[in-house]
């Protein structure tokens, strides 16, 4: 990606090295999140049990003491700046032009091991997540080293793939999307509830690619394939085998490798926000 002399966004808080205190419990994406990583790191459910209490139960989170950024997590910190400046434009100008009013500006929270949010406890382990509650981002640099050292996904449109993509949440928020389909959510069994997950993380795959359309100008040409590339290492079943040898359809929440480069694709090409409903589609249509 071509961002020299980009600017960088306004809207971030520098939470790196801040301690954090007490301990709130995950979600489901989160224990999921922690499951699959424990598992492809070679543990098993006790280890995943374990990990899970570590991370979302009794008891506060331990502190950092001293912290001093390296030169590349810096490098990563200016990046992300100014990959969010870049969602930010695009999705003003998208707003603004189809009479929603003001795009308000998600805040990309920039932290270290683990720090408060209104949706619980963020851990590293979760990986990047958005949260509704406070309208912001949450992402611990280290996990741009986790997807090209344990996951194959490297470059810098795939790291700008992944903010993307939580973007592409705070847009399901803002346009009431996200909020019915976790209403919905509430009153599924878990199997459905799952099957709604899939179509809102597919939808923001979706919006990742329409976002990647209107800055063609600042992509090289080898910068599709990263992002492919990181949306099929990222898919339920493409981690889960890797993890177990298997994979468990039934307990996908992101959705499959094809799945999720598909809607990437799909965004990329037709830069039409209108083509990304995925909730009135059926399981065989995503």
């Amino acid at each position: 990606m071509k961002l020299d002399g980009r600017r960088e966004s306004t809207h971030v808080e520098d939470r790196r090295g801040m301690s954090t205190g007490g301990k709130a419990g995950l979600g489901l994406g989160g224990i999921a999140l922690v499951a699959i990583i424990t598992l492809m790191m070679g543990g098993n459910l006790g280890d995943v049990f374990q990990n899970v209490q570590n991370a979302g139960g009794i008891g506060g989170l331990s502190t950092e003491t001293s912290y001093e950024p390296t030169a590349e997590n810096e490098e990563l910190a200016t990046f992300s700046k100014q990959v969010l400046a870049l969602t930010e434009d695009v999705w003003s100008a998208y707003f603004r032009q189809n009479g929603l009013g003001d795009y308000q500006n998600p805040t990309l929270v920039l932290y270290s091991g683990a720090t408060a949010t209104a949706c619980g406890t963020g851990q590293a382990a979760m990986g990047p997540f958005y949260c509704s509650g406070d309208q912001k981002l949450y992402i611990d640099l280290s996990f741009f080293a986790t997807m090209k050292q344990q996951l194959g996904a490297d470059g810098d449109f795939a790291y700008a793939y992944v903010i993307a993509h939580e973007v592409g949440h705070h847009v399901q928020n803002l346009l009431g999307t996200l909020g019915q389909a976790h209403q919905q959510m509430a009153r599924m069994n878990k199997t459905d509830s799952n099957r709604m997950s899939v179509r809102i993380e597919l939808q923001a795959d979706f919006y990742a690619g329409v976002w990647a359309h209107y800055i063609d100008t600042v992509l090289d040409d080898d910068d599709l394939m990263e992002a492919i590339k990181c949306a099929q290492v990222i898919g339920d079943d493409y981690l889960q085998k890797k993890a177990q040898g298997y994979a468990v359809e039934e307990s996908f929440t992101h959705g499959t490798a094809a799945q999720r480069m598909r809607w990437l694709k799909k965004g990329m090409t037709t830069g039409d926000v209108s083509q990304g409903n995925t909730f009135q589609l059926s399981d065989n249509q995503l």
